[in-house]
């Protein structure tokens, strides 16, 4: 059964990386949140780092709307749980309007056609005239689909070149809804994997700075009523089965793990799971808890540090050893490996729960969706269970473990490429994959199941309720 809900939404993409689209979505929640509006963010696409940046902006936790990571029908579920209570929902793009993977999986249009929201286009006009037009006007009519609602211009360098392109632009009925002059002042900081993570940069003055540039450069009043404009979203209403397994899960962040999605840990809090947050740099020692989910993030920025909390690291060894649950996700996959080699050629030591060394490449050595066959019963499912994911990093494994003892397969969706992939030892898993568990509630429940059951062998609960 399904119900209509009214969520005033909003796409904002763009004709290619780098157009500005970022600064444009944080300055717009900020704007937005600075009239009084509560506002929901959202990220297409399986990125982590522009979230944070929405979230600093809009005060409430961003989302990710994935149609490769989640099944396309959970999308408009997501997004109508998310912003049940918001006045409007914003939704960043990925890349260009049109890129996603393989076959536009998960590109920005697939997603706005899923969740029925019109789209405004950001163009980069930097050394162009009313060729933005023509840009808008293919981007217009490449998908019919698509409801595009026009553009906003960045970029401009004068007040007499946004004449000239919004002339342009309403030679084709192509409306404006915002224009931004250069600006170098709303740079965002960069690193290896894209924008500076917030755990490094709170810098709140910068978005209270992009929130007023855009507030003076878009027409937040007609932005509203477009996104009010939004068809009632069909959603399907679901019986929730909650507190399954009972179980405490250690989840790691500071500021070398924050890859997380926040619907992701909610499918654990739904199977029982009580989150308890612990922090691989900060902390000596581990909280009372049946299992460890470690996630990725920047451990190389900070292995000198890793490394010096040797007490902690030691502990996560010893309880691997005795049967804890973990898993780990590329930047804690990396941890979790005897030592990791930084960019400069140090190497520092690390969890030792897996063997081999994480080594820092100035190149990315992988990106993109790929399906990952378990090959092993492990804490996710039994052997054979095909779980949906990504993988983004610049590392390598120096001496991997022997492929016939790798716990994945690896398909890349892009080239149909197969490879096996990550590590077991006892109940703790660590690969490259990134997972969200609203695509995967079995591996989910799997998970939580073990570490209940862990928590039972060590009489800290009752496990099921």
């Amino acid at each position: 059964m399904k119900t209509l809900k009214n969520i005033p939404r909003l796409v904002i993409a763009a004709t290619q990386s780098g157009a500005g689209k970022t600064t444009i979505v944080t300055g717009l929640l900020a704007a937005l949140r600075q009239k009084g509006l509560q506002v929901q963010s959202f990220k297409a696409g399986p990125d982590y780092i522009d979230p944070g940046y929405h979230a600093l902006a809009s005060g409430r936790p961003a989302h990710n709307l994935d149609s490769w990571l989640t099944p396309a029908e959970v999308l408009p579920e997501i997004l109508a749980t998310e912003a049940a209570d918001a006045d409007i929902a914003i939704i960043e793009g990925v890349m260009g309007l049109y890129d996603g993977g393989r076959l536009g999986i998960s590109s920005t249009a697939e997603i706005a056609k899923l969740i029925q929201a019109p789209v405004l286009l950001v163009i980069d006009a930097k050394s162009m005239g009313a060729s933005a037009a023509a840009i808008a006007q293919g981007f217009r009519d490449y998908d019919k689909e698509v409801q595009l609602a026009g553009v906003i211009v960045n970029r401009l360098g004068s007040a007499t070149h946004e004449a000239m392109i919004r002339e342009a632009m309403a030679g084709i009925g192509m409306e404006v809804f915002g224009a931004l002059h250069r600006d170098e002042t709303l740079h965002m900081p960069e690193r290896h994997l894209g924008l500076l993570p917030v755990e490094e940069n709170q810098e709140r003055e910068l978005i209270d700075h992009m929130g007023q540039a855009v507030g003076k450069s878009l027409e937040l009043d007609k932005l509203l009523v477009l996104a009010r404009k939004a068809a009632p979203l069909p959603v399907a209403v679901t019986e929730s089965r909650e507190n399954a397994h009972r179980c405490r899960i250690g989840v790691a962040r500071d500021e070398a793990f924050s890859f997380y999605y926040p619907a992701s840990i909610k499918v654990l809090e739904r199977q029982g799971a009580e989150i308890v947050p612990f922090s691989p740099l900060h902390d000596k020692a581990l909280p009372d808890v049946d299992g460890l989910f470690i996630g990725g993030g920047f451990p190389e920025m900070f292995a000198a540090e890793l490394m010096a909390n040797a007490d902690l690291r030691r502990e996560i060894r010893q309880q691997a050893e005795a049967g804890m649950p973990m898993l780990a996700e590329c930047g804690g996959y990396m941890y979790l490996l005897e030592s990791l080699q930084d960019f400069a050629g140090q190497v520092y030591e690390m969890a030792g729960v897996f063997a081999g060394q994480a080594v820092m490449k100035e190149k990315l050595q992988m990106v993109g969706y790929v399906e990952a066959e378990l090959q092993q019963d492990s804490l996710l499912g039994k052997a054979g269970v095909k779980l949906k994911g990504h993988e983004f990093h610049f590392s390598t494994e120096r001496e991997p473990v022997k492929p016939d003892m790798a716990p994945f397969v690896f398909r890349k969706l892009r080239n149909d490429s197969r490879y096996p992939a990550g590590q077991q030892v006892n109940h703790a898993l660590g690969s490259y994959l990134h997972l969200h568990f609203a695509g995967c509630p079995e591996a989910a429940a799997s998970f939580a199941q073990q570490c209940a059951d862990y928590g039972k062998k060590r009489g800290h609960h009752d496990g099921e309720i």
